[in-house]
């Protein structure tokens, strides 16, 4: 009897191994299916619970993580710019040309107007910005954006008094290797300087500063 149980027991083994081998074949055969790791600004669009913004609220600092860098007494150099702005999503859409017209102003996010603050005098396209905080905002071409200082501060999306512009600069675009699925606004190191740069969909652009 003891034998008996050995080998039905052994059978049974065979039949699951079998079955899984199976599985494994028909998964992978035929089968085109293949897993991405998300990029930088790259979302998994997991579905959101009810009453969480869309768009949520980010920061981005220059020097990069300044907060984090003063709590660790590691500042290497002083602060310089910060912007504050809300991400939207693509969610399939086509944004550029179509869900943000060409020639139309954009906000540069969502919800609250995009700001931008510079703690320091600095230099755009030889032009000088005074060091203080400014609403960003943004028109949109195909092979350029005009980006637009104003400071017609605390506003809700693009009810902004255009007479308060202060400052205009004009940039290239390029193409990204892959599409952004959230609007990204960060800073990095550049030349004697440094630049914003502006990310979403297959979309960049950069606006380089001194100081």
């Amino acid at each position: 009897m003891h034998r008996l149980n050995k080998y039905k027991g052994f059978l049974i083994l065979v039949g699951l191994s079998g079955m899984l081998w199976s599985c494994e074949q028909k998964a992978g055969s035929g089968s085109n299916h293949v897993t991405i790791t998300p990029s930088k600004g790259v979302s998994t669009e997991t579905p959101l619970p009810a009453g969480v913004d869309k768009s949520p609220m980010d920061m981005a600092y220059y020097p990069v993580d300044y907060p984090k860098l003063k709590m660790a007494k590691n500042v290497q150099e002083p602060l310089v710019a910060r912007v504050i702005y809300s991400r939207p999503q693509k969610s399939g859409r086509i944004i550029f040309g179509d869900v943000l017209k060409y020639g139309s102003p954009w906000r540069l996010g969502a919800n609250e107007a995009t700001e931008i603050e510079f703690f320091k005098d600095i230099i755009v396209e030889k032009q000088k910005v005074d060091k203080g905080r400014y609403v960003l905002y943004c028109i949109p071409f195909e092979d350029k954006w005009t980006l637009i200082l104003n400071t017609d501060l605390f506003t809700w999306g693009l009810k902004i008094d255009s007479t308060k512009d202060v400052y205009k600069f004009t940039i290239p675009v390029n193409k990204t290797n892959y599409p952004f699925e959230v609007f990204t606004m960060e800073f990095e190191k550049a030349g004697k300087g440094a630049e914003l740069i502006m990310e979403w969909d297959s979309v960049q652009a950069k606006l380089p500063f001194t100081w």
